[in-house]
């Protein structure tokens, strides 16, 4: 097929130089030419190559949170004795406000393109007014921490953090570790029992770790405590089942 087409576009170049008309059949392979060299030049993702992230500190932190994110991120790398820097045991997971989008039969790119879902954390324009915040994992301890700044959006009982929002936190937080660890997974069960009123604006840690694994069933425990870990505000217990995700790609198996 290429030589055959190589063959007719020089059969064209000898033609242009006598100055001899094209025939029909010429002229409409330049037009397929033109089409496929437009589509060759197109893009093969046409979303941005560096979406936003969103656990990237911004100019509302707080002092607070940014010295405890300082303080995990700088367990990320550790100095060799050479002075050179290598991967520490823990790593800061990037968060972005959307998620791709599927359909049975295969990904359809018109309705990637289209769709207006976005994370329900992440889906406020104003920096600093709902959930700001930061996982960091560690795998070999199959554990993580996020550092959490709770917005004035996020307002329950005046002063303080709404229940429901510390809840999506944590649903948020365990549901990341599990993923992390076993790829897809859906909420079973999640108790929680809150401590003490968690104030508005306040810098939290939220310690997720892996319980046990049963099958298809991961058991999460987890706490939120002040920056300083000397408060306890909540503790909590996840169940998370691992799922099948074939479905979505239109797998019929």
């Amino acid at each position: 097929m290429l030589g055959h087409l190589a063959r007719r576009l020089g059969l064209q170049q000898i033609r242009a130089g006598l100055n001899q008309p094209l025939s029909e059949s010429d002229t409409r392979l330049q037009s397929s030419l033109h089409t496929i060299r437009t589509i060759s030049m197109m893009p093969l993702w046409p979303f941005s190559s560096q979406p936003r992230d969103f656990s990237q500190p911004n100019s509302t932190w707080s002092p607070e949170m940014c010295k405890v994110y300082d303080h995990y991120n700088a367990l990320c790398d550790t100095d060799t004795e050479n002075g050179e820097k290598k991967r520490g045991p823990w790593r800061k997971l990037p968060s972005y406000n959307r998620s791709i989008k599927y359909a049975t039969g295969g990904i359809h790119l018109s309705k990637m393109i289209k769709a207006k879902a976005r994370l329900f954390t992440r889906n406020f324009k104003e920096q600093g007014a709902t959930f700001e915040y930061v996982v960091f994992v560690n795998k070999e301890e199959k554990r993580c921490v996020c550092v959490f700044q709770a917005g004035h959006l996020l307002e329950g009982a005046p002063g303080h953090v709404h229940g429901g929002a510390i809840a999506t936190m944590i649903d948020t937080v365990t549901g990341t570790l599990a993923g992390f660890l076993s790829g897809p997974i859906m909420t079973a069960n999640l108790n929680i029992d809150y401590r003490s009123p968690m104030p508005l604006g306040s810098v939290v840690l939220i310690h997720s770790a892996l319980d046990q694994i049963e099958r298809k069933k991961q058991y999460i425990t987890c706490k939120v405590t002040s920056a300083d870990e000397s408060k306890l505000y909540t503790e909590a217990t996840a169940l998370f089942v691992s799922i099948s995700v074939d479905h979505l790609f239109g797998s019929r198996n």
